[in-house]
């Protein structure tokens, strides 16, 4: 096996939660270029514009509704998609939610609403998609984890909550399912230009801040997560448990 063909997904099956835009989608597309067949969720379970672009990579797509608000949803969609396509070997748990306000103020319906899709739907979804791979002896887990999986933010404190979770869920898992084949790791995004940071993206202030902070001069895009994802879903990751690659423009270094 060739370097280049160890990053080949070919005959692999990957989920992508929250496919249907920005950083989901744009993972998504880029397993399907590597020739995995990926289904992706959404709220509605509709993601015309995530499978219109995997067919035009020449790969096979499919949509299902979830609404992870409801931890209990994630071995439903698990158990869907061994259904309709016989197996699944890559997770990439990338569903996620924000909401802002200073912690003083911080509703505990916001609390709960947050961790429960950021952190208690991950791990619901993580341990039924590992039941299924240890029974094959091999599967490839991705977790998305934040820059607020290091540091505090500011008015976010359900989301850096959850996403300091998910680091620790990731090396947690990887400590016991690393002897089943199978391997857990997670991405760390930088700010990146989704809906998650419209808010952001809109202050002059903070923009300001944030492009001034960040080497690269400017805001990641999803595109900037396809040889990531790839990577992590290969063989070419076999070695690695455990480990949080970040991809920020620098973010972290400086």
């Amino acid at each position: 096996m060739t370097i280049l063909d160890a990053f080949k997904l070919d005959n692999q099956v990957a989920l992508v939660t929250g496919g249907n835009r920005g950083l989901g989608q744009g993972m998504a597309i880029a397993l399907a270029q590597a020739g995995a067949r990926v289904a992706v969720t959404s709220r509605s379970g509709q993601a015309h514009e995530t499978l219109d672009a995997i067919a035009k990579a020449g790969g096979q797509g499919q949509a299902f509704p979830a609404d992870f608000s409801d931890p209990q949803v994630g071995p439903k969609v698990v158990q869907q998609v061994i259904d309709t396509f016989g197996q699944l070997d890559i997770l990439v748990a990338n569903a996620g939610t924000i909401r802002r306000a200073p912690a003083l103020d911080y509703s505990r319906e916001d609390w709960d609403y947050v961790l429960n899709v950021n952190l208690n739907a991950v791990w619901l979804l993580a341990q039924a998609a590992a039941r299924h791979m240890a029974q094959r002896s091999q599967g490839k887990i991705i977790l998305i984890a934040s820059l607020l999986s290091f540091q505090g933010g500011i008015t976010v404190p359900a989301y850096t909550a959850s996403k300091h979770g998910v680091a620790g869920l990731t090396k947690a898992l990887a400590n016991e399912w690393a002897a089943l084949g199978i391997n857990v790791n997670a991405i760390a995004p930088g700010y990146m230009a989704t809906d998650n940071t419209r808010a952001l993206q809109e202050n002059p202030t903070r923009n300001r801040q944030i492009l001034e902070r960040i080497p690269a001069g400017r805001w990641g895009r999803p595109e900037d997560l396809a040889g990531a994802v790839v990577f992590l879903a290969s063989q070419a990751s076999n070695y690695m448990h455990g480990h949080l690659l970040v991809v920020d423009g620098g973010w972290m270094g400086r």
